[in-house]
């Protein structure tokens, strides 16, 4: 005897239980549809130049961060290189300051040093930050005049400081200035002087956002006036991202970046859906102090830094810079 069954519009409770795919701790793991890895991540190191080996300066405004020496940043790299970290993204603070932010691309420079060094005693990715801010005697991440901040007089010397890391032997740089036309710039020069397979990883969609402020103080990099509006995106603005982006791809970027991460998921979002390139997202100092803050207050536990994270890959983000690497790495979170 056959019997029929009725066929169904739709499945429906009880015959569809979405709770079977939950049941237990191995049935969620093999069903997950976002997986955070090591190679994911990107570690920033602070790098000061002049700063005593085995006397790492704490950082006030992000707690469980530091300020390094040149061969204490390495020694921190090759510890985490060691436990599966693939790739850091070094930020340099100079002894000397001055108005064109010279010693950003000194051969010599504290970036450049480190560069070598870590490529020396390292088989990390190296990525250097491309920016003026933190060598500028006036804090602005470019040449100014008049308190006004010029974008093409700033391509030039953007420009030198990319071939000065690629020199160096930087697998990637990453502007994060947000001066018109400086991809094309930098790619120009890169491969004027023979460096085609320098990697650019853009910062294609940076806006000006209160998360970085422990990021300034980190580096001291606060402007001595004004602000970053001028360069730095509107927080309100979605379509500029993706019209910035597009540019950024078109000048030659490989790689492209939406900084801040959290409060930017939905441009993360439109960024891969639209451009389907390798995209970065950088989770800012001031997500990094807001998450530990709370976490040792007592009012978050340290699975609310997975969650952050994974919300991160989730929206998009092929690569994450973010200061919590070493924690994913240690099995902390």
């Amino acid at each position: 005897m056959i019997i029929k069954v009725k066929k169904r519009d739709k499945m429906e409770f009880p015959v569809t239980r979405m709770r079977r795919l939950r049941k237990n701790q191995n049935i969620r793991t093999i069903l997950t549809e976002t997986k955070l890895n090591p190679e994911d991540f990107i570690y920033p190191l602070f790098i000061k130049e002049g700063l005593v080996d085995g006397q790492k300066e704490h950082i006030n405004t992000m707690p469980g961060q530091y300020r390094y020496s040149l061969n204490d940043a390495v020694e921190e790299g090759s510890k985490l290189e060691e436990i599966g970290l693939s790739s850091v993204i070094l930020f340099g603070m100079p002894l000397i300051k001055d108005e064109k932010g010279s010693m950003a691309y000194n051969k010599d420079g504290i970036v450049q040093q480190a560069v070598r060094k870590f490529k020396e005693e390292t088989d990390l990715v190296v990525i250097t930050d491309v920016c003026m801010c933190q060598y500028t005697s006036h804090g602005h991440c470019g040449i100014i005049r008049e308190d006004e901040i010029l974008n093409d007089e700033t391509l030039n010397y953007l420009s030198k400081i990319a071939l000065s890391h690629a020199e160096a032997g930087a697998d990637i740089v990453a502007p994060s200035d947000m001066m018109d036309g400086r991809v094309a710039s930098i790619r120009k020069t890169l491969d004027l002087n023979g460096y085609y397979d320098t990697i650019i990883m853009s910062y294609s969609a940076k806006y000006a956002s209160s998360f970085y402020a422990p990021f300034r103080d980190a580096v001291c990099s606060t402007p001595c006036f004004g602000d970053r509006k001028t360069y730095q995106m509107s927080t309100s603005n979605s379509q500029e991202a993706i019209r910035e982006t597009k540019m950024d791809i078109e000048e030659g970027a490989d790689i492209v970046m939406v900084k801040p991460a959290m409060p930017c998921l939905d441009i993360i979002k439109l960024v891969k859906d639209e451009f389907k390139m390798p995209t970065a997202a950088y989770q800012v100092s001031g997500e990094y102090a807001m998450l530990r803050a709370s976490i040792d207050a007592g009012y978050l536990t340290s699975d609310s830094i997975y969650e952050s994270l994974l919300s991160i890959k989730r929206a998009g983000a092929d690569l994450i810079i973010t200061h919590f690497a070493p924690e994913f790495l240690e099995g902390c979170i």
